[in-house]
């Protein structure tokens, strides 16, 4: 790294300034931090240096010119990172010109390069959506839709077995169901309904919210030339499957579609152990029912028939939760029980009330029907952030959402949804102000938990909610403030999504690249990110909670990839870059 020090003439050697360096010969100075990717041209720019020296000038050029067109100062921050680091922030939100650039302090580095365009996430948007395709079971990716990623075709589910958990009066053990389409999970190539619940629902929610723009978006997909728009298409490669996994005789849903251990690092079609239909549960049926009153509204419009296969299989749904309402997945009871034993995600979950709030909002909203609504109005109101066990607040969001329609629910209740959400808002953005990196992600510790990424994504989520309540900007600053954070200005310097940005991870936990070292990791997917719990037990150099990430393979709590936070981070990226326009 060219450092420039002053040295004493006493020594006998040359005095040499800063700014003596030739800019070409900088090297990137690791402890600046900042989206990787690059900004909106109208949006808040920082950028975070670890130091604790006095503040500095820095300014930034034009890749292409060579011009020097901002020039600022770095100013020293009271706050410090969560392993006790100073910092200082830099501030370039003048810069509103588009072009490629990089930042400089001069006689010390410059920053990875980033861009101002108002179309910048426009390519981040694409992929993350796309990387749904990528993680299709029951199909052959060709290289005309999957390029370098092609793959033969995979797990055409049409064996399944079921599992004696899940044993019913018409399916016994000899049972062979067929079970096709879907999305692999996670890194590994098991199907889970719970999982699948909130992955689905968040891009149909985004769809809901935004259907001009995504009527005309392109994946380049199998299905990209008939008349349904290309999320729409993906989508209903998960409802296909997730419809096969409910019960035709009682209406009961299959918590997961999976081996009875996770199968190695091997390619999908090398993967060849027997798979399972295993025990149906409660907070599986619930959250399929709440994703199928909401695909009936969506699909509506394009497919009326399979639309109200849809709604009636969520009311199905429904009432086989009512009926039973204790049907808990506890996987190590289930394996005291029963045989084969299974050691794959368990997804489980003892506290279902969200379950029951959001599966009572969609079919309220799908069908006006009051006995729902009995349900919703039970539950006090306090604004938790989504993940795929806290689930109320994605009912509660499309009930905003269709606030217009709903005239019989008292407009008290949905003014203190409002103020729940907006104070959540407030507290995200005030406390990101006293956080070293300037994001409400990095504001507690107590965010860092496994899958901390999609933790960023579900705030900014939430943040964008507010923004469109109220139409107050510093809620959508905020909101950008975390997709700054998932794309480098953090405690690592990593941009969490690979194929973004020049550090990224490139040995992500996903089965999917086993076998293809010499080819770039597939674009668009967010890693799970830093885990101060650190599961794997890999040596991780850092104990703190922000630190806590390995870029490598086998490092499946901080490097993992899954659909969950994938699709929050779908949702973040497009609708920034859809809202700019406002």
């Amino acid at each position: 790294m060219f450092r420039i020090t002053l040295v004493l003439a006493s020594l006998g050697l040359t005095v040499a300034c800063k700014s003596e360096i030739p800019v070409e010969h900088y090297e990137v100075l690791e402890s600046i931090r900042l989206n990787q990717v690059g900004f909106l041209e109208n949006q808040k720019k920082l950028a975070v240096w670890i130091s604790s020296e006095p503040e500095q000038e820095f300014w930034i050029r034009n890749r292409i010119t060579q011009e020097r067109v901002f020039e600022g100062r770095s100013e020293v921050q009271a706050s410090q990172t969560f392993s006790g680091k100073d910092v200082q922030l830099l501030d370039f939100s003048a810069l509103e010109a588009p072009g490629s650039y990089e930042l400089i302090l001069t006689g010390l580095g410059k920053s990875y390069p980033f861009e101002i365009a108002n179309t910048i996430l426009s390519s981040l948007g694409k992929a993350s959506l796309k990387a749904f395709y990528y993680q299709r079971a029951s199909t052959e990716l060709s290289p005309q839709f999957a390029g370098e990623w092609a793959r033969p075709f995979a797990h055409a589910d049409d064996q399944v077995r079921v599992h004696a958990s899940a044993v019913g009066p018409k399916r016994t053990e000899s049972s062979i169901l067929n079970l096709p389409k879907g999305w692999y999970d996670a890194g590994d190539y098991n199907k889970y309904i719970v999982n699948s619940g909130i992955s689905t629902a968040t891009l149909l929610s985004m769809y809901e919210e935004f259907p001009d723009y995504f009527d005309q978006f392109k994946l380049e997909i199998p299905e990209s030339t008939d008349q349904i728009p290309d999320i729409l298409n993906e989508i209903q490669w998960n409802l296909d499957w997730m419809m096969g996994m409910q019960d035709p005789a009682d209406g009961g849903v299959y918590h997961k579609l999976t081996t009875d251990t996770f199968e190695g690092m091997v390619q999908p079609q090398d993967a060849k152990k027997q798979r399972y239909v295993v025990q149906k549960s409660t907070a599986a049926s619930l959250d399929f029912a709440a994703v199928m009153a909401q695909a009936y509204r969506v699909f509506k419009p394009f497919s009326p028939e399979n639309s109200e296969w849809y709604l009636k299989a969520a009311e199905k749904a429904y009432k086989w939760a009512q009926q039973n309402p204790n049907a808990i997945y506890d996987q190590n009871h289930l394996n005291e029980q029963f045989s084969p034993q299974i050691r794959t995600g368990a997804y489980g979950d003892r506290f279902l009330q969200d379950e029951w709030i959001w599966a009572a909002s969609e079919l309220f909203i799908a069908t006006h029907n009051l006995d729902y609504w009995k349900m919703i109005e039970s539950e006090p109101v306090e604004f938790e952030l989504p993940t795929w066990y806290q689930v109320k607040w994605l009912g509660y969001y499309s009930l905003l959402r269709h606030e217009s329609n709903l005239k019989s629910i008292d407009p008290a209740w949905f003014e203190l949804v409002k103020s729940q959400l907006l104070h959540a808002a407030e507290k995200y953005t005030s406390m990101s102000q006293s956080a070293a990196f300037r994001s409400p992600m990095e504001s507690s510790p107590s965010y860092f938990v496994w899958g901390s990424n999609a933790v960023a994504a579900n705030q900014g989520i939430a943040l964008i909610q507010a923004f469109k309540l109220s139409s107050d900007v510093e809620y959508l600053e905020a909101a950008h403030d975390n997709l700054d954070y998932l794309l480098g200005r953090n405690a690592t310097g990593y941009s969490y999504v690979t194929g973004f940005g020049e550090k990224s991870p490139i040995h992500p936990h996903h089965r999917l690249l086993a076998g293809k070292e010499d080819r770039n990791p597939i674009p668009g997917f967010l890693v799970g990110g830093p885990n101060p719990g650190q599961q794997d037990r890999v040596g991780y150099q850092s104990k703190f909670a922000d630190e806590s990430y390995l870029d490598v393979t086998d490092s499946y709590a901080s490097n993992e990839i899954a659909i969950n936070w994938n699709a929050a981070l779908a949702y973040l990226a497009n609708s920034l870059q859809i809202l700019q326009k406002d």
